[in-house]
């Protein structure tokens, strides 16, 4: 009956979701993260980032239980084109499949988990092992009218399935064997404690719905250029990422996975940064979403409603602004890395690039087809007439550095953006404004720059005036059309990041951490390659006409994809392997964003069997 605890990497986890919340899997089968009822919920599983006494959810062959040589499953995929999750294992008794799902949600919250002979007589085991508020509660597990319910103050989970179940050391087994055809489902629904149970679930009919919805959804796609499975998967994943009842976007399922293995760089990304939601909207318009674009920008009408001003960089996934960090220190982190944190104590930075990414999604919504809006237009105007007396002020950038604020380059382009499209949508006749001065505001941004921002001795924008240091948000220079790809300074700033900023393996780094005791960003330690940095370099080095470069270095990067094509926020060198919260948006906007532009460029893929990039 004992389990041997095991961590795996964070790649070989597999993502399902509903929209309202997400689950991770283990290849060993075990679900090690489920918040519910949201994203930004206490987990009720969270062997994540502790141990499986933490909350976890195993169902797997006996012998994966008992054998250490054979603790994971064989194969796994998504089913084509959707978020449902196969895995298959074959064992000396026969072969079996296990299908995980969570269904698109019309009732309580639900994660289906439905096995299937495949062929020989398998025994199996479910281990059922509930713990609420991260793992620190221990709820009371009894049986209600034959179905099992765990039950900790406001929160309850009910337990259905047709196999015997019993009780063990706080967790709910069943032993059972399956042969070919037998099809043998599991369910767990959230529901308030105080509500009456939530019916029956009915598996069959939702797995059905389920397939509907992704297979429907994704037929809306306009991409079919050579990296469309890659490209698909990014989508469905950023959908997957979307809370469905008020568009809000977050950055990540997770938190606290470590950008360092055994280090502090540990953050909670259950929420919508302004930021990563503007830049998924971008993608998925591009792609042929504008629903997913109407629900963001109705977010962001109702999360920035009555205070433009006060504009923060991230809100809660309705909208919520207190975000409050705090530390867990009753889970030791994922392999180690404490403290695990909840809340972002991020959400009090200044951060202008905000601004412009804003304004830049706002400006994509109505080139895309989107209605125009007097609300989101009143709204962008708001903005920029904040930034007339605020541009020129230090901030803690892109990257939301903890120590001292600067002036960071990016910061006063994205200002620069901010200005422009609000300048192009009342040229438009979307809004009215004062186009003469904001012209004027716009040409000042500009020269102050390229002035202050520019190091004439090695031919490149720097991360900050002043400073000596690159930061790969420079990349996005010319794909915000700040100056042209041909520009010299652009050529040059591309060619000093990839000698200054590149990994041995020619990835690309966020900016210069190693053997710095808390230099820039303010924190001991290091950290990988930013995998979104490799896809604005892949797009740049296109943009500027060196498409071999370009399209090599796209494939090294969407090569890191784990098997089921999902990417973590940063890919470490040294220990070869995917690290920081997972998946991550920014990532598979930076993968579909420079699939588009080389699909634009036209230029000959690199394809292994079977077409498949690589």
């Amino acid at each position: 009956m004992l389990e041997t605890p095991r961590t795996s990497r964070i790649e070989d986890f597999a993502l399902i979701g509903d929209m309202h919340s997400a689950a991770l899997i283990g290849r060993d089968g075990s679900v090690d993260w489920l918040c519910l009822p949201r994203f930004d919920s206490p987990a009720l599983f969270a062997a994540l980032l502790g141990t499986p006494e933490h909350g976890r959810w195993r169902l797997a062959p006996t012998a994966a239980f008992e054998d250490a040589d054979q603790p994971t499953a064989s194969r796994r995929r998504y089913r084509p084109n959707s978020l449902v999750l196969e895995s298959e294992w074959d064992t000396p008794d026969g072969t079996v499949r296990v299908i995980d799902f969570m269904p698109p949600r019309e009732g309580p919250p639900r994660l289906i988990r439905i096995v299937e002979g495949v062929s020989g007589r398998v025994p199996m085991r479910s281990a059922l092992r509930m713990r609420f508020s991260y793992g620190r509660v221990v709820p009371w597990v009894h049986k209600h009218e034959g179905r099992t319910v765990a039950v900790a103050g406001p929160d309850s989970v009910w337990f259905d399935t047709d196999c015997e179940t019993y009780g063990k050391s706080l967790t709910t087994y069943s032993d059972f064997t399956v042969a070919p055809g037998d099809r043998i489902a599991f369910t767990i629904s959230w529901q308030p404690s105080h509500k009456e149970p939530p019916p029956l679930p009915e598996p069959e009919q939702a797995l059905e719905a389920t397939e509907d919805f992704w297979r429907e959804w994704v037929e809306h796609c306009t991409y079919h250029g050579p990296y469309r499975e890659a490209v698909i998967r990014s989508l469905i994943t950023l959908k997957a990422l979307t809370y469905a009842p008020t568009g809000g976007i977050v950055a990540a399922p997770t938190t606290s996975l470590p950008e360092d293995i055994g280090g502090v760089r540990n953050w909670d990304y259950r929420y919508t940064w302004l930021r990563d939601a503007a830049i998924t909207l971008s993608s998925l318009l591009r792609t042929g979403y504008r629903e997913e674009a109407r629900a963001w920008r109705e977010w962001l009408l109702r999360a920035v409603a009555g205070d433009p001003e006060n504009l923060q960089i991230m809100y809660g996934i309705a909208g919520e602004r207190e975000l409050g960090e705090a530390e867990l220190d009753w889970l030791p982190g994922y392999e180690n890395s404490a403290p695990v944190r909840v809340g972002n104590g991020a959400v009090g930075q200044v951060q202008l690039d905000v601004y412009g990414e804003v304004a830049e999604a706002l400006h994509l919504a109505g080139r895309h087809g989107l209605e125009k809006d007097h609300a989101s237009s009143h709204l962008l105007v708001t903005l920029v007439t904040y930034l007339e007396t605020h541009w020129d002020q230090p901030d803690e950038g892109i990257w939301e550095v903890r120590g001292p604020r600067r002036h960071f380059v990016h910061s006063k382009v994205m200002a620069w953006v901010a200005v422009d499209r609000a300048i192009k949508l009342i040229e438009s006749g979307g809004a009215d404004g004062p186009l003469p001065k904001w012209r004027e505001l716009r040409d000042t941004i500009h020269r102050d720059v390229c002035e202050k921002g520019f190091d004439t001795d090695r031919n490149t924008f720097t991360q900050a005036y002043g400073s000596k240091e690159l930061d790969a948000a420079l990349l996005l220079i010319p794909q915000v059309d700040f100056l042209p790809p041909d520009d010299k300074r652009v050529i040059g700033t591309i060619e000093a990041i990839q000698r200054e900023l590149s990994t041995p393996d020619g990835f690309i780094l966020r900016y210069p951490t190693a053997g710095q005791d808390e230099g820039v960003d303010g924190l001991p330690g290091d950290e990988g390659a930013f995998l979104a940095c490799s896809f604005w370099m892949a797009h740049d080095l296109a943009m500027i006409g060196r498409i071999p470069q370009a399209r090599a270095l796209f494939e090294k990067v969407i090569a890191l994809c784990s098997d089921l094509g999902l990417l973590a926020e940063e890919w470490d060198p040294r220990l070869k392997r995917q690290v920081g919260n997972f998946p991550q948006a920014f990532s598979h906007v930076g993968l579909v964003d420079a699939a588009l532009y080389l699909q634009m460029v036209q230029a000959p893929a690199i394809t292994g069997p079977a077409g498949v990039p690589r």
